[in-house]
């Protein structure tokens, strides 16, 4: 049910329409278990997908875990990432291609901007722990100063 709330709830805050109802039927979630239960889902479609996809999905899980992050703000970070690695979406990409991309794109977007100064260098550092875990160490390129 939460899944439904959440996802409701992003629809609701890109259309502009009233969500108050929507978050008084959340205010008791207990986040901690939620997100441990989404890093596990996390983790497997991370593998699939690869690094640079998880990415962002990584930086949205670590600011949903912030203790400082609204209910709001966590609700919406749980809808994106949930919406995105379902196998179940509004428009499928199966039968619309590019356009079944899109409401998923346009849903990590819309959080992506109302969350981007909440990724700080702290939580970017456990991205970047959590992806060298999952895919092994990626080494940066420097390039020599002449």
């Amino acid at each position: 049910m939460l899944t439904i709330i959440c996802i409701t709830l992003l629809a609701y805050c890109i259309m502009g329409k009233d969500i108050r109802s929507l978050l008084e039927r959340i205010k008791e979630v207990d986040w901690n278990g939620k997100s441990r239960e989404l890093f596990d889902r996390l983790r497997p479609y991370a593998l699939k997908v690869g690094r640079v996809t998880a990415r962002p999905l990584l930086q949205f899980y670590y600011v949903m875990t912030d203790e400082n992050t609204s209910t709001l703000d966590k609700a919406l970070v749980y809808a994106a990432i949930i919406y995105t690695i379902s196998p179940v979406s509004l428009i499928p990409s199966a039968v619309y291609k590019l356009l079944g991309v899109l409401d998923e794109g346009a849903a990590m977007l819309y959080v992506y901007k109302k969350i981007r100064d909440k990724i700080t260098p702290e939580i970017n550092a456990k991205v970047k722990d959590t992806l060298n875990e999952w895919f092994g160490v990626e080494y940066e390129r420097t390039e020599e100063m002449s």
